[in-house]
């Protein structure tokens, strides 16, 4: 929406959901106290009859107001460009940037330039770095390079540093990945539920695929030379819990282990996702805000359709701006009953 078509009730409700999407949109006033907010501010909300909205900073200037020292309004710009930049410096950089030497290529403190930074990508500078080697390293591993060679290329000084730094977060060694799942095994059943068939298959780290009205062949196109075996004593304790879960949603899902790839965009999104608590939903604009890209929503709409694990990332939990349930991998039926298990 765009914040010449904004009401004042709108940019209250932004207000009050302290959404980052609209920092710079518009300045906050609060005439008790004499200062002006981005609409993200965490601090304590005032009275709405206290609040007067303002296109930008110099606007509430005019009226004697001062910028907020706790979320520094005028300051929106300038972060902007700060974590630009310094992403920019992470991607041409061969090796990892320190916190340091990124703050001071951008004029701020180093414990400031890590809250600015992890603000507006949800993420810190250095797990946003080590995102960045991950996800090409994986790509180059899907391209079909020799693993020694999809290593360097992704910036790890060597293979131990790789498998290291990998290690639990890929569900399956390196030359496993590139080779089709080769030399790794995922166990997998498809089970009644009250919602229909539903495929469950998990690696030695947790969950790494549930959906409905899927068999095998699904795991044979993206693992075709993975060792698949149906059933096992031990997968069947997991089984168990997956299915509760999704019988009741609203009891919680968190306990369960996932093993999700996806880039370190996607993998935000459904770091987001599984942050909406059971009996609430968010927009798509809302997750693109999360994650600190405000203008990514289709790009967090594409995210959220390439959910592998349902329900346990409950992209179900999503739902268009005007408060339509959208669309749904597995028809919107399924989608409708989720939402009302869990008491929306």
């Amino acid at each position: 929406m765009s914040s010449d078509l904004m009401t004042d009730d709108d940019r209250w409700a932004a207000v009050l959901r302290r959404d980052r999407a609209l920092d710079g949109r518009f300045v906050t006033g609060v005439l008790t106290t004499g200062i002006y907010c981005r609409p993200s501010c965490a601090a304590r909300h005032p009275l709405r009859e206290n609040v007067r909205f303002f296109t930008d900073g110099g606007a509430a200037r005019e009226t004697g107001l001062r910028p907020c020292k706790r979320c520094l309004p005028d300051d929106v710009a300038r972060d902007e460009g700060a974590v630009l930049a310094a992403i920019q410096a992470i991607k041409a950089s061969e090796e990892p940037l320190a916190l340091a030497d990124l703050a001071n290529r951008t004029g701020y403190s180093p414990t400031h330039f890590q809250r600015v930074f992890t603000r507006h990508t949800g993420l810190s500078p250095a797990t946003y770095a080590r995102a960045l080697r991950e996800e090409r390293a994986r790509q180059a591993l899907s391209d079909g390079n020799r693993v020694t060679d999809a290593i360097y290329d992704a910036g790890f000084s060597g293979p131990s540093r790789f498998y290291e730094n990998m290690e639990g977060r890929m569900g399956m060694t390196a030359s496993a990945w590139v080779n089709g799942g080769k030399g790794a095994t995922i166990h997998w059943a498809v089970v009644p539920t009250s919602l229909g068939a539903m495929l469950v298959a998990a690696t030695t780290k947790g969950v790494c695929r549930l959906s409905f009205d899927e068999g095998r062949e699904a795991l044979e196109e993206r693992f075709p030379a993975a060792e698949l075996i149906e059933g096992g004593a031990e997968f069947e304790a997991l089984l168990k819990q997956v299915v509760d879960a999704v019988e009741a949603p609203v009891n919680g899902f968190d306990h369960i282990p996932i093993d999700v790839k996806g880039t370190a965009f996607q993998e935000a999104v459904w770091r987001e996702l599984r942050r909406i608590p059971a009996g609430e939903t968010r927009s798509y604009s809302d997750i693109a805000a999360a994650v600190g890209k405000p203008k990514a929503v289709r790009a967090a709409g594409s995210a959220n359709g390439a959910n592998n694990v349902a329900v346990l990332i409950p992209c179900h939990r999503v739902l268009r701006s005007d408060g339509s349930l959208g669309g749904y991998a597995y028809g919107l039926p399924i989608k409708e009953e989720l939402l009302k298990r869990e008491g929306r």
